[in-house]
């Protein structure tokens, strides 16, 4: 049922007569009670005649799901933590806890989240009584379930305000509630609970923000629609833990000793790593939905690498530069896929999952709890460094840390326990592990740190333990004098409107687009299975292979046999006639990337020089990231890469050709610069113009460089509507006669195009055609019907004159 106003005033009167009975015998009872009613008449805003109030104005703070579990344990200690440390400073305040329970049933639960509240270790025992009183007096429980119930929270905030002539500050909402009931609420405290002009309002959000691009993308706009970017404050609690909030501020104090280091000519490896103990029992329902990449990687960890590499902002107090300078790391990280990564999952997960979801004895998850992630930075700073990022469930210790290892040019001959010839580094360590505490350490080795702040301190006195690799007497470590609790730092900065320490719209689509398409690689991945803790011995040490991530040692592992075709590698055959090549889209791809690097080495050796034209489209972007990111022999010092087709737009612009194969590949791989050839759709200043001749142009250049201007290879693609290149069905195809290059109009944006003739493309050596993705299982099946050529798709007249022609066709395309 729900109370009255009467019986819930009633019941809140009741918890302070348990409290007063406690008391009552306690000879400073009258002095406690006097200084009791003048903190709450100051609290509720009466000053002396004459005094200008010293109150900023009233907050009132409202927890969605406020009897939960993270509630519980987190939050209103935390608020009552940020109350302890306000009052006295003219704010007044009001806390609700929302949740679906009838009143009379929340409010004893809320009850006896309240009575387990601990003072903070500054205030004296007098002082916690009185703060914790007045702290439960201005708290209560509602029901929070209707649109109707939100009204009546805003009426009762108003009403309050109106009855004790407070002026209003903002108020504050921190949603503890499943991500899906995100957009709910936030329409009806849109709706509803809106302050008035001139007020804040602050809607607090707990991951997980999505589950890949997309669904974060989705929950992003939902949320736009009723709240402002500055009123949303997207939670990370790592980003509050003291070690972690302190890296910008470590780096700016010692920037003059870091700076110079800082980079790829100095940084050997950077290491992130979060270790579990615990098992996921009682999370399995969220957990095998998410797996440890989404838990931890893409969040926690990925807070952490930003602030490493992320430029120190000017100003630490400008939370718009702090989120700036992350973003920009973004851009740089290069692209991740199933070789960047290795994944485990500990060997009693399964049946775990099959007891708490009700799965048969024969369901076997894929979810990974371990993963150990390879990352590489694109940029002058940080180019080559490797970047190991690791986390798991049922390891061998609980602990967590960021490591930068420094190359040390010393060889020692004799002496190796001189200082000089041991590890140089500085390890961030966020807690427990051997040292138990937060705290800086930096080899002597390096050089001696300033310290952060005036509240963190020098530790000198050494326990006997070492950390990764060195004795503690072999660092300069520092440490927080008082150590303080994620939540209470966050919280704080949500009531006073820091955003750094927070996840904008951008940093968050931004971590989810690096983390997406390796997400999506490792749909089929089998984890390595361990047998968990000290057990797993070396079974999940890794290493760098090239820029690969493998394990180091081999395992046999079981894998569930999921159908015969899923066991396919690589299948040759024959379509229209000539030589066809098949496998899943993986595997298909490897062998492109083998064959193009064949044809290049056979063509330099003869020629001394190897000419491959790729055309434009999605399907050979993967390829293009192969040949970047694994053919680390393939010779492009010796290579001329041209374009099969071009649309006629600026070069610069997300939609030319050559800029996706500039992004994709090009700016990977030490290629001479005068080895690349654009096609000139823009001349002076104008796009594809007939009289300008950029076709001729481009022809000219082919006949002076390319031997016979006979490519030695052609790569190209087919549209659904069966064009190639940009040779479409009613182009006027036939009457370029023995032109190299020419102009043609497509059905779609942008219209114009610049494309080699079937005259250049049947003049090559090989031609490959490759074709991937369910979308083009309807046009394989036409065409492997059509005998000859067919007007209606032009893909038909690609028949080389003098050299092969090979079809390569995944199994998406070719079995639908």
């Amino acid at each position: 049922m729900i109370l009255s106003k009467q019986a819930s005033n009633l019941l809140h009167r009741s918890w302070v007569i348990v409290l007063t009975l406690e008391f009552a015998t306690s000879m400073w009872r009258i002095t406690w009670c006097l200084l009791l009613l003048a903190t709450t008449c100051w609290q509720r805003g009466y000053t002396k005649e004459g005094e200008n109030p010293p109150s900023p104005g009233h907050v009132s703070v409202v927890i969605v799901g406020g009897t939960g579990d993270l509630a519980k344990k987190y939050l209103w200690q935390g608020f009552f933590h940020l109350y302890s440390t306000q009052v006295g400073k003219g704010y007044t305040f009001s806390f609700y806890g929302g949740g679906l329970s009838p009143d009379d049933k929340g409010t004893a639960l809320l009850f006896e989240i309240l009575k387990e509240l601990k003072c903070p270790s500054e205030l004296t025992a007098e002082r916690c009584a009185l703060v914790k009183e007045q702290f439960l007096r201005l708290s209560q429980y509602l029901q929070l379930k209707t649109v109707e119930d939100y009204e009546k929270l805003s009426q009762q905030i108003q009403q309050q305000l109106k009855q004790e002539g407070m002026v209003e500050a903002g108020r504050l909402f921190y949603m503890s509630v499943p991500a899906f009931a995100y957009a709910d609420i936030a329409a009806k405290i849109n709706s509803t609970c809106r302050p008035p002009a001139g007020t804040w309002l602050r809607v607090v959000l707990e991951k997980p923000f999505g589950h890949d691009f997309g669904s974060a993308q989705l929950l992003a706009t939902q949320l736009a629609s009723f709240l402002k970017e500055e009123e949303m404050f997207r939670i990370d609690h790592y980003l509050g833990k003291e070690v972690v909030s302190q890296i910008l501020a470590f780096r700016k104090k010692n920037n003059n000793l870091l700076e110079p280091i800082w980079n790829k000519h100095h940084i050997e490896r950077i290491e992130i790593v979060l270790k579990e103990t615990l098992d996921c029992k009682g999370r399995i329902q969220f957990y095998d939905q998410y797996g440890v990449i989404r838990d931890v990687l893409q969040n926690h960890l990925t807070e952490v690498l930003t602030l490493l590499m992320m430029s120190v902002p000017a100003n630490l107090s400008s939370s718009e530069e702090v989120l700036k300078n992350k973003l920009q790391v973004f851009s740089t990280l290069e692209h991740l896929e199933s070789k960047s990564v290795v994944i485990g999952q500990y060997q009693s997960y399964t049946e775990e999952v099959q007891e708490e979801l009700n799965k048969t004895k024969d369901y076997f998850s894929l979810t990974p709890t371990f993963a150990g992630v390879v990352i590489f930075a694109d940029s002058p700073q940080y180019d080559g460094i490797p970047i190991f990022m690791t986390s798991g469930k049922m390891l061998d210790e609980r602990v967590g840390y960021a490591r930068i290892l420094f190359k040390n040019d010393i060889f020692c001959v004799q002496d190796y326990d001189n200082v000089n010839c041991r590890p140089r580094q500085i390890v961030f360590y966020l807690g427990h592990g051997a040292l138990e505490y937060p705290a800086i350490l930096v080899s002597k080795n390096l050089f001696k740190p300033s310290l952060v702040n005036s509240g963190w301190k020098e530790v000198t006195e050494h326990k006997d333990v070492n950390v990764l690799g060195l004795p503690l007497s072999d660092y300069y470590i520092q440490t927080p004098v008082v150590p303080k609790e994620a939540y209470y730092e966050l919280i704080s900065k949500i009531f006073h409107g820091r955003k750094d320490s927070f996840i904008s719209t951008e940093n968050l689509l931004a971590s989810w687009a690096f983390w997406t398409p390796l997400l999506d690689s490792l749909v089929r991945a089998y984890p390595r299975p361990y047998p968990g803790s000290v057990a797993n011995g070396d079974l999940l040490n890794f290493e760098l292979r090239g820029r690969e991530a493998a394990f180091v040692n081999e395992a046999v592992v079981n894998v569930i046999q999921q159908g015969q075709d899923e066991n396919f590698q690589v299948m040759q055959g024959k379509y229209r006639g000539v030589d066809m090549v098949s496998a899943w889209a993986k595997e298909l791809v490897e062998r492109l990337a083998s064959d193009l690097q064949s044809a290049a080495e056979e063509a330099i050796r003869d020629e001394g020089q190897f000419h491959l034209a790729l055309s434009g489209g999605s399907s050979p972007i993967a390829l293009f990231l192969q040949l970047a990111l694994h053919q680390y022999t393939f010779p492009w010092s010796h290579t001329h890469v041209w374009l099969a087709d071009e649309r006629c737009v600026p070069p610069t612009e997300a939609g030319s050709n050559f800029r996706t194969i500039h992004d994709q590949l090009l700016q990977h791989v030490r290629i001479p610069y005068f080895n690349i050839h654009p096609m000139p759709v823009l001349l002076n200043q104008r796009l594809c113009v007939e009289e300008d001749g950029g076709a001729i142009l481009y022809e000219n250049e082919i006949n002076q460089l390319v031997n016979a201007s006979s490519f030695h290879y052609i790569l190209l693609g087919v549209g659904e509507d069966g064009h190639t290149a940009s040779l479409f069905q009613d182009s006027k195809l036939d009457e370029s006669g023995e032109r190299l290059v020419t102009l043609t109009e497509s059905p779609s944006k942008p219209h114009q195009r610049m494309s080699l003739t079937f005259t250049a493309i049947n003049k090559a050596r090989k031609v490959g055609v490759l074709l991937m993705g369910k979308r083009k299982h309807e046009l394989v099946t036409q065409l492997s019907r059509i005998k000859g050529e067919s007007a209606k798709y032009p893909i038909t007249k690609v028949q080389p004159t003098n050299g092969n022609l090979i079809w390569y066709l995944d199994y998406d395309a070719l079995l639908g």
